[in-house]
Parts: structure tokens; C-alpha cells; sequence
């Protein structure tokens, strides 16, 4: 069995070598991106019950798909592609529009911590009012705007997960910001 401190030796890249010729290894690869997979497919809008199915999908699909890696891209570009494309047929199987996990998208919580009733209010109030934006935004807004805010992508890896040009992935975001802003603008004149 390998160790949790032997597999943080390794990048990404090198576990995915290591996989191919021991799949002991595949372990350290699913316990990396096991909580950020989780809360992407949450944010993408599958309740926690459903993420976890999608999750084993994914690992499944990644492990069986390992020999066609492209080394020239980021393993976790890839997978997060693979984790996109489940989510969006598992949306497909069960024909129902996503919605967001409140208790899932809380990257502001480490803000709240500082023990302030009133802050940590607000941020709750904040974090409720996004998500619910978000819920709002055409699908291909929303997906951007996770990567790029909530998983912290750049416009490479987004381009990679979405298979979309960085120029469009540029659009994309740009677009959603305005929509997002308009939502908020709308809510503020009601």
C-alpha cells in the first residue's frame, strides 16, 4: 500500500507514469482531487448524493482512459475535463435543470471566521445571494464562472476543461461578468 507522505513526492505527471506501471499508485491521484472534484460537481449543480456518483465516474472513466493522456496538457486540465463531461451526462440521464447546493459553495467561509456575528452574517447573506445568481446565469456563464472564481483556473486550464479557444474562454467570462452584474443591477432597482 502506498503512503499518503510517498505519493505527495510525486507531481500530477510522475503519479500518472507511476499508474501505468503500478496501479497501486492510481490512490494518490484520486485522494488529490477527490474534495475539489466533489465541489466542482456541486457547483456545476449536482446535490452531494449525486456528486458522489459522478465522482466514481469519473475516477472510473480517468483510470480507463489513462493511457490516452496527453503529457502535454496539465493532469488535473484533463481531469476536470472528464469530471465536466460526466456532470453534464448525468444532467442529460436524469433531464432536470441543475440547481446549486447552498451548503456546497462556500469559499468565503475562512472570511467568516473571525468570530464577528456580523460579518459572519453578511457573508452568509452574501454567499446565499451569489448562489442564487448563479442559478440565474445561462449555463455556459456559469461553468466559467466557477473555474475562473470558485476552482481558481486560469485561461489555459479553463480552455483545456472546456475545450473552448482562451480567446472565447475570455468572451465567455467577460460575458458572464456583465450578466452577473446586470442581475445584481436589477435586483437593486426592484
Amino acid at each position: 500500500m502506498i503512503t499518503e507522505n510517498e505519493c505527495q513526492k510525486y507531481s500530477d505527471e510522475a503519479l500518472v507514469e507511476l499508474v501505468l506501471a503500478n496501479s497501486d499508485y492510481y490512490a494518490c491521484l484520486v485522494n488529490r482531487y477527490t474534495e475539489a472534484l466533489r465541489r466542482y460537481v456541486v457547483r456545476l449543480g449536482s446535490n452531494s448524493t449525486d456528486a458522489e456518483d459522478v465522482l466514481q465516474e469519473v475516477f472510473l472513466n480517468a483510470y480507463l482512459h489513462l493511457n490516452d493522456f496527453n503529457k502535454d496538457l496539465k493532469f488535473s486540465s484533463w481531469l476536470y475535463r472528464i469530471a465536466h463531461n460526466q456532470t453534464i451526462s448525468a444532467f442529460r440521464k436524469v433531464n432536470v435543470r441543475p440547481t446549486v447546493e447552498l451548503s456546497d459553495l462556500a469559499p468565503w467561509q475562512e472570511m467568516a471566521r473571525d468570530n464577528c456575528p456580523g460579518k459572519q452574517i453578511d457573508q452568509e447573506l452574501l454567499q446565499k445571494k451569489i448562489n442564487i445568481i448563479l442559478e440565474q446565469l445561462d449555463s455556459k456563464y456559469r461553468e466559467v464562472l466557477i473555474l475562473k472564481y470558485f476552482e481558481e483556473k486560469d485561461y489555459s486550464e479553463m480552455s483545456d476543461i472546456l475545450k473552448k479557444p482562451m480567446g472565447t474562454i475570455a468572451t465567455l467570462v467577460n460575458r458572464a461578468k456583465k450578466q452577473f452584474a446586470k442581475i445584481i443591477e436589477g435586483e437593486l432597482l426592484n
